[in-house]
């Protein structure tokens, strides 16, 4: 193994000991429940299961009845108005018909949410975007709860849905689990032509008519949006962490083999429960070493910015305490192997040409960058992956693959790589700590120091644009108000094109904001999820036009350049939306999300580290007030307001993983826990 990926691993191993121990042993129990008990519906009363099968067919009806055939839930996320999860619409009838060939009755346990990100991107409907992948994790345990089932299918490909889905499907990690992909629609309008005619379009050279034709003839038919956005880098880090079937990731939607890899994934499910000889609960597909692999492979592929948070959300919900820290360290080690738009022209059709998934990931076992000796849904070592699928008369079969790629252009191996480094950069400084994505940037553009033009909101920078405010000057645009806590952290995508167009007039501009701006961020240097937000009074909320901002993705630093005393002495300006004020698209039912979500770094999301909240003190106070400090990772002060001269007892739960009680002073009295 690489060094310092064995490093970082241990690392995370080790502040996650606690906190995972505890997750494995609450699993554990339910998983030698499951062993002894048989079919997870076997524990229901006869009302129960009653209702459990009451729709099914006779047949399956017959079978749920007993106590030998497992039952698997299918959880999906079909809509139609995302492309890539169109194709799910048929994919029930196909998993019930292999599941039961397999042994095994599926049903269709629950839908979740699927926003489509292309479709709202700069709308209100945006600032829904990421609550909704703890929406999905919250529908995913509704699905899950039902006691019948034994193992799930998960249908989903995009954005938040695939975090979503994951995240709940921890929470019942002693079930098996597996993603079922879609793949990519055929390749559209070259990405090359694209971006130009997005440029043309902002800067009113071509009108509407013009600019729809050219996106309807990128985003043309079902399947994945070809780029490699945040939902084909969901898809490959999927397969890294052996959660898909080898080789299923980048296949067309409605071809041969791409049923005969769905039906394959039903019959795999029944084999892996409980009550079959290779149990493997999710649980134990997720772990430390399985992270690190998935965060290789983002860094390697140049993937989206999005899963800096995704993957810290995932890694929280198996227990795991994942850090920025770790992606830096790993993105030292870690080389770009691939180009693909926004990165490059290539599609992810092309990478798939090229040898795809097999020749990566072939590559980067090869070099020490990836865990081989990981539990997968395939079986035990990540080296099932290096073959890829084929068709025969009796189903799908995985034979080996080139191990070079076909086109050094679109992907190369590790020893001659796009660059030495991953293509995800952390930032810190005075600013706070923030994500740049550099795989898309060239190398002149990488550093940059200009003054700062602040807005609160991204139609005040296109306003500026129109308007010709930004013309003929080097400048940051700083967009604040755009965090998790603030409004929802909507990705701001819709500013690369303007940006772009000023960039190709040969000035020097950069973003830098705590909102998002997705897997397509473009060349455009860009410091991204920057933490802590202005809503949370970060120091983002404290620049002001005109203030020098240094920004080096180089070197990994984001910086005002004034002095420190004059810094310290703001108040900030600008703020978030009020509740009677953030209304509208249904933003209003959204606001307990808004009040409890985390920052960017811990995931931005509303749930605790898994396995880390199950302990409890007792505290006893003779006066008024008194305040309880944790240190572990969500530190934060709580008050405990007490009754006065009377005792009371109030009871704490400690949600870090290694949280501890600091201080319990009060009046000078000594509290205990």
């Amino acid at each position: 193994m690489n060094r310092t990926v064995q490093e970082v691993t241990e690392r995370l191993a080790q502040r996650s000991l606690r906190s995972r121990t505890a997750y494995l042993e609450r699993v554990g129990a339910a998983a030698s429940e499951a062993r002894e008990r048989g079919p997870a519906r076997a524990s229901l009363g006869c009302a129960n299961l009653a209702h459990g099968f009451a729709a099914c067919s006779p047949g399956d009806k017959l079978a749920l009845r007993g106590n030998e055939r497992p039952g698997v839930a299918i959880v999906s996320a079909y809509n139609d108005m995302l492309s890539a999860h169109q194709p799910y619409e048929t994919y029930p009838a196909i998993l019930k018909d292999a599941v039961r060939e397999a042994g095994g009755v599926a049903q269709f346990a629950g839908g979740v949410p699927a926003m489509c990100d292309g479709v709202t991107q700069g709308r209100a409907g945006m600032e829904l975007s990421l609550y909704s992948r703890e929406v999905i994790a919250m529908a995913t345990a509704i699905a899950l709860s039902h006691d019948m089932f034994d193992g799930s299918l998960l249908l989903g490909v995009c954005d938040k849905i695939v975090p979503g889905l994951l995240i709940g499907a921890l929470h019942f990690g002693h079930l098996p689990a597996i993603f079922v992909p879609a793949g990519p629609m055929p390749s559209g309008l070259p990405n090359k032509v694209k971006a130009r005619t997005r440029q043309l379009f902002a800067e009113g050279k071509i009108g509407r008519g013009a600019m729809l034709d050219a996106e309807a003839a990128s985003y043309h038919s079902p399947g994945t949006c070809t780029f490699y956005g945040t939902a084909n880098s969901n898809q490959v880090l999927m397969e890294v962490m052996g959660l898909h079937l080898p080789g299923a990731t980048f296949v067309n939607p409605g071809t041969e083999l791409r049923e005969g890899l769905t039906r394959a994934a039903a019959r795999r499910v029944v084999e892996i429960t409980a009550h079959g000889e290779e149990y493997t609960p999710v649980a134990e597909v997720v772990d430390e070493k399985a992270l690190v692999n998935a965060a290789v492979a983002l860094l390697a592929t140049g993937g989206s910015t999005n899963h800096t948070m995704h993957l810290v959300a995932i890694a929280a919900a198996a227990g795991i305490e994942l850090l920025w820290d770790d992606l830096a360290a790993l993105s030292s080690v870690v080389p770009l192997l691939t180009r693909m738009y926004p990165n490059g022209q290539a599609d992810v059709n092309h990478f798939q040409a090229a040898g795809g998934m097999q020749v990566l990931m072939g590559d980067l076992l090869d070099a020490g960058l990836l865990h081989e000796d990981v539990l997968t849904v395939a079986g035990c070592g990540l080296g099932l992956y290096r073959g890829g699928p084929e068709l025969t008369e009796t189903g799908v079969v995985w034979e080996e693959r080139a191990t070079r790629s076909a086109d050094l252009d679109v992907l190369r191996p590790v020893a001659e790589p796009f660059s030495a480094d991953g293509g995800i950069h952390m930032l810190s400084g005075n600013l706070g700590r923030a994500v740049s994505k550099v795989s898309a940037v060239n190398p002149e553009h990488q550093v940059i120091e200009a003054p700062a033009k602040v807005f609160d909101d991204q139609s005040e920078l296109l306003a500026a644009f129109a308007a010709g405010e930004l013309d003929a000057q080097d400048f940051v645009a700083v967009i604040r108000y755009q965090g998790p806590s603030a409004n929802g952290m909507p990705e701001l995508h819709k500013l690369t094109p303007p940006l772009a167009v000023l960039l190709d007039r040969g000035q020097r501009v950069a973003l830098v904001t705590d909102g998002r701006m997705s897997g397509a961020s473009g060349k455009v240097p860009a410091a991204i999820h920057l933490s802590p937000e202005a809503a949370d009074g970060g120091p983002i909320s404290l620049v002001r036009d005109g203030d020098p901002i240094r920004l080096d993705a180089r070197t990994g630093t984001l910086d005002i350049l004034i002095p420190e005393a004059e810094l310290a002495a703001r108040t900030p300006e600008g703020r978030p939306l009020r509740d009677d004020e953030w209304v509208g698209t249904g933003r209003e039912l959204f606001a307990a999300f808004r009040r409890a979500a985390g920052p960017a770094e811990r995931g931005a999301g509303i749930f605790a580290l898994n396995g880390a909240e199950g302990r409890e003190g007792v505290l006893t106070f003779d006066d008024a007030e008194s305040r309880l400090v944790l240190d572990g990772p969500e530190a934060r002060t709580e008050a405990l307001v007490l009754d006065g001269a009377e005792s009371r007892t109030e009871v704490f739960s400690l949600d870090g993983a290694e949280g501890r009680t600091e201080a319990l002073v009060s009046g000078g009295v000594e509290g205990r826990a």
